[in-house]
């Protein structure tokens, strides 16, 4: 007749909830992106723990993920204090988070990766924005903005751009709009104007800049543009 061991059935059953635990996590993560290359997850917990729904520490590593279009060469997350419905995870039901998490991490984007995202909402969005503000005369009234190509360079973008979407105008040489980045603050960046898009000087009174704040949630702690690569280090909050 064989014996029942207590540690090993406690055992067994640690492991079962960790790999149900970290198989939810992968579909919540591929749940959010259209695509992904690599995903690693490093789940940081003992069995109390895990079984109470708290994870003391997780790391998440990704190459080539797609978030809404936008292409991220490589991401690596650490998140610490994490709870999680874990009742309902063991039911077979999505992650739910139970309170704010925040989330530091490195995001890499090569420059390739970025003229691929040229034709996400988010991006193309978020450079429509910034011409606005820089340039008043490209208003949301005037000819729509294709985004053709970006080149990275030392603290600042290179952009290429037609103004409309005829084959007339498509044909035309694109403008050419260097702005550049600075991180004045955790939560706020400075736009500046570099090279106007009509040739038009720019003298040091007449600046074109502007400051865009990223919100109370996020906090960037470094943001390095190189050529062919953008580099960001910081924190952002994940809401439940």
């Amino acid at each position: 007749m064989s014996e029942t061991h207590p540690e090993k059935t406690k055992a067994s059953r640690f492991r079962l909830v960790t790999r149900v635990l970290k198989g939810a996590l992968k579909l919540f993560l591929r749940s959010q992106v259209s695509d992904i290359q690599d995903l690693e997850i490093d789940i940081q917990a003992n069995d109390r723990q895990i079984l109470s729904g708290t994870i003391p520490k997780l790391s998440i590593f990704a190459n080539r993920a797609v978030y809404q279009g936008l292409h991220l060469t490589s991401i690596q997350l650490t998140a610490e204090n994490i709870r999680v419905d874990i009742s309902s995870v063991l039911k077979g039901q999505p992650l739910r988070l139970l309170e704010v998490i925040p989330v530091t991490g490195r995001l890499i984007l090569e420059e390739s990766d970025l003229n691929a995202s040229l034709t996400s909402a988010l991006l193309s969005t978020a450079l429509n924005d910034a011409l606005i503000k820089l340039l008043p005369e490209f208003s949301p009234n005037s000819k729509i903005i294709i985004w053709k190509k970006v080149i990275l360079d030392k603290n600042q973008l290179i952009l290429f751009a037609n103004q409309d979407t005829d084959s007339e105008a498509m044909l035309q040489s694109p403008l050419k709009i260097g702005i550049g980045l600075e991180l004045l603050s955790s939560n706020q960046l400075k736009l500046t104007l570099v090279d106007h898009p009509f040739n038009e000087s720019i003298s040091s009174e007449l600046e074109k800049e502007h400051y865009f704040d990223l919100g109370c949630d996020v906090e960037i702690e470094d943001l390095a543009i190189t050529p062919e690569k953008l580099i960001c280090y910081g924190q952002i909050n994940v809401n439940p």
